[in-house]
């Protein structure tokens, strides 16, 4: 499956639950079909299985567990998420961290069960051990700056710049990515795509919103 250029983290907002989340979804599946720029959601567990019988752009879990089926109460298994129509999960947000053994145990299940993974890493160095498991791709951010809207191609773009240089296959880039110049900046740099939460979660136009986006992928290319 071709990897969406930008990904939204829906996380735990409140502005991104049940019917929200569903437009939202939505929202980004129509600025996929009007600009050709794909992009992948993220939304909460509870409305994975909606989603993903809704749209037809990727829809990622924002984590698994790294378990089998069985005696395992709360957690959340690869199975669960295939089983919901996901393609795929975030793993290790800065939210959600997880010890490098546990990334590797849950690739090897993700690989088992052909779903996507998409590990994110605090900064370069640690983007690199991440690579070396051989992950789909890598979303670098800088945690101090998620949420911020100062965006990690303004504020660092040395961070972006080493990221690419040191992590081989796909770079995602995040944390304050929130308009156009963000997305034109970061793939100029040299990602592949943005990870971004927020600036569309909490968005009044989340297609407006979105369509901005999709237009930096457009602008950066050309």
């Amino acid at each position: 499956m071709e990897l969406p250029r930008i990904v939204v983290n829906f996380k735990a907002y409140k502005e991104a639950l049940g019917k929200r989340a569903l437009e939202i979804s939505r929202a980004a599946e129509k600025v996929w079909e009007e600009t050709g720029v794909l992009v992948g959601v993220v939304p909460q567990h509870v409305d994975l299985r909606m989603i993903a019988d809704a749209v037809e752009i990727p829809v990622f879990a924002q984590h698994v567990d790294p378990v089998r089926p069985g005696a395992h109460t709360g957690s959340v298994t690869v199975e669960a998420i295939k089983d919901a129509g996901a393609v795929g999960t975030l793993l290790n947000h800065s939210e959600r961290r997880i010890r490098l053994d546990q990334i590797e145990v849950t690739l090897q299940l993700l690989r088992e069960a052909d779903l996507i993974s998409i590990v994110c890493a605090n900064d370069p160095v640690v983007g690199k051990a991440v690579s070396d498991l051989q992950p789909d791709a890598v979303a670098v951010e800088p945690p101090e700056l998620i949420g911020t809207g100062i965006s990690v191609s303004e504020a660092k773009p040395e961070v972006v710049k080493r990221s690419v240089d040191l992590i081989e296959g796909v770079v995602y880039v995040g944390a304050g990515v929130s308009k156009r110049e963000d997305v034109v900046k970061s793939l100029e740099l040299g990602a592949y795509g943005v990870l971004l939460a927020s600036a569309v979660a909490k968005a009044k136009d989340p297609y407006s919103k979105l369509l901005e986006l999709a237009e930096g992928v457009i602008t950066a290319e050309e």
